[in-house]
Formats: structure tokens, C-alpha cells, sequence
């Protein structure tokens, strides 16, 4: 393959990232500017922030981007962005930035699907994976069992059709009393707590075997939670937040042995911010080994909203040849699926 250094950036959310990422898989650098203490004061991301953060850092991030790979704009083949899905105020700022670097240094461009981006995590983590394979996505805005069929297509076998597993661990977070954003507290409460103190249910969608609901169960632990206040009585949040985690792990963790089993793969592999959660790595880890499944993991570092992961995928994209001109807009959702129509 042809030696090469993908420039990526990353801003759908509330992370203005940028990266420098050699032949897909070697990062020379990586830099994330989190706004995590400001949305805090809110309880979760205000999009009208996010993006006037990313407005006022992006420059800066790119250029400590560069700098740490002892690169300039010179040395950079190509540049990779995050186009869809995500916050359109957020994506907008990252892309804009990216197409006038693009134009004015005459570098190509590559638009990347930030779930996409997830995946792709992997191959940073493990360079020896390769498709075909299943994967768990597992974040904020998503939860897909998704057949990773090669490097850029995909198909989607499962999906939410409500709240996303990261957005119902910081919902219920925040309903037990811990700050944002919660899925780390809820994580470390779990390990101290008992997961038997509390019966959650397993909410199932008629017709959609490998398809998951998080509502019912995001109610259920809110209904426990204001019910006891009524009555006065107490909760141990550690035994709460511990039940909640086993409850999320049993559910995602059987869809994607379910159809693994159906659909016959026996190489897994785990993206998203959510697949940093101690319990659902450990439990889709024992999982595997008791069927005698390979299993893949991205590094903790690699889990959340990072530009090393678009650098990679980004790389593969430029390989399969995507490219993106002066009209490249901001998706706010876009199914992993389409992708290959844009």
C-alpha cells in the first residue's frame, strides 16, 4: 500500500480533535480538546456552545496536531473530516475548516462517517483485523450491531429505535446524583455496588430480534428512583448504578452473541464511547471466550470522540476513492449504510 499522511479532524460533538495518522494505523499524533467542564454546568452538550468552541480552538488543535507529528501541511496527502452524523452546528465548523485547508493547500479531501470512524478504532488497536467481522457500536447517540463486510461497507443488522445505551447511562446518571457526563461514575459505582439489589427489565421490540430499547429501562430505574423519594425511603446509588450496568451489559451483549450465532461470525469487535465501560468490556469479553470467539477491543484512549479513528478510516476511504469537494455539507444523521451513495 502507498506510503501516506492522513490530516483528520473530528468536531460532531463536544470534542474538537485533530490527528496525524500514517498508512492507517500509525498516529503521529492525536489531540482533543474537550469541553466536558463547561457542558457540565448544563448537564449534558448545548450545541450552540459546542460550536463556538470549536470555532475558537480548531486552528489551534490543528496546528499542535502538526506540530507533534514534526509534520507540515507539506508532508499531509490527504485531509479527512467528519461529515455526518452529529451535532450540524459542530460538524459544520470542523468541515468548513477542513475544505479551506483543503482548497488553499491543494490537498485532497475525504469525507468519513464518524460511526465509521468508531470501527475503524479497531484496526489502530489491532492492525491484524480484518473483515468480514460483527461489531457492537456502543455510544451517546448510537447502538448498532453492525456486519463490518470490508473496510468501507457495512450493514446494519441492529439498531436502537429509541434512546442510545451512553444516553441512557448519563440519564440515569444524572437521576441518581452524579454529574455529567455519568457513564464513568456509573461505572465506578458499579464495581462497589451489588447487581443483584435491583430488577430491571429487558425491554424487547416485537418483529427486531437484534434491535435494542433503552427507554423502558431508563424509566424503570427514574420510576425506582422518584418512587422511593415519595416514600422515603433510601437507595444505595452504588446498588442502583450496579444492577442499571448489568442490565445494559445482559441486553447488549446477548443481542450481539445472538447474531453472531445466526449470522455465523465468530470475530467480534467493540467501538464507541460506551465500549470503554468496564462492565460491557468484561462481559462481552467472557462472553466470547465461553463460545470461543476472537473478540476486538479499541485501547481506552481510542473509545471516546478521537481523530485518530477518522485518520484511519479516513485512510481507507482515500483508498477506496471517496472524495469530497467545495459543496461537502454537514449530515446531522446519516445512516452507516448510505454511506456509499454519497
Amino acid at each position: 500500500m502507498r506510503k501516506m499522511n492522513i490530516l483528520a479532524i473530528e468536531s460532531s460533538c463536544d470534542e474538537t480533535a485533530c490527528a496525524i495518522v500514517k498508512d492507517g494505523t500509525e498516529v503521529l499524533s492525536n489531540i482533543v480538546a474537550t469541553q466536558i467542564a463547561e457542558h457540565r454546568l448544563y448537564g449534558g452538550v448545548v450545541p450552540e456552545i459546542a460550536s463556538r468552541r470549536h470555532a475558537e480552538c480548531i486552528y489551534q488543535v490543528a496546528e499542535s496536531a502538526l506540530a507533534e507529528a514534526n509534520c507540515t501541511l507539506n508532508d499531509v496527502d490527504a485531509i479527512a473530516v467528519t461529515y455526518a452524523p452529529g451535532l450540524i452546528g459542530a460538524l459544520l465548523v470542523g468541515i468548513s475548516f477542513a475544505k479551506g485547508l483543503a482548497l488553499s493547500a491543494d490537498i485532497p479531501l475525504v469525507p468519513v462517517h464518524h460511526i465509521a470512524g468508531h470501527i475503524a478504532a479497531n484496526y489502530i488497536s489491532h492492525p491484524d483485523l480484518e473483515p468480514p467481522y460483527l461489531c457492537l457500536v456502543v455510544s451517546g447517540g448510537h447502538s448498532h450491531i453492525v456486519e463490518v463486510l470490508d473496510r468501507t461497507r457495512y450493514r446494519v443488522v441492529g439498531r436502537t429505535h429509541d434512546d442510545a445505551a451512553g444516553e441512557c447511562f448519563d440519564k440515569v446518571a444524572r437521576t441518581i446524583g452524579y454529574e455529567y457526563p455519568g457513564g464513568k461514575f456509573i461505572d465506578a459505582a458499579a464495581k462497589i455496588g451489588n447487581p443483584d439489589a435491583y430488577k430491571f427489565p429487558h425491554p424487547k421490540v416485537d418483529g427486531c430480534e437484534y434491535d435494542f430499547s433503552f427507554s423502558g429501562l431508563k424509566t424503570a430505574v427514574i420510576n425506582l428512583v422518584h418512587n422511593s423519594v415519595q416514600k422515603g425511603q433510601s437507595l444505595v446509588r452504588e446498588d442502583v448504578a450496579a444492577s442499571f450496568q448489568r442490565t445494559v451489559c445482559e441486553i447488549l451483549v446477548g443481542k450481539t452473541m445472538k447474531a453472531a450465532e445466526d449470522l455465523g461470525y465468530k470475530k467480534i469487535a467493540l467501538a464507541g464511547g460506551v465500549s470503554a465501560n468496564s462492565g460491557v468490556r468484561n462481559s462481552l469479553a467472557e462472553a466470547c471466550k465461553k463460545r470461543g470467539y476472537d473478540l476486538y477491543m479499541p485501547d481506552l484512549k481510542y473509545c471516546g470522540d478521537n481523530a485518530a479513528m477518522i485518520g484511519c478510516q479516513g485512510y481507507y476511504d482515500y483508498l477506496a476513492g471517496k472524495r469530497a469537494d467545495q459543496t461537502l455539507n454537514g449530515i446531522a444523521t446519516l445512516s452507516l449504510e448510505k454511506i456509499s451513495e454519497i
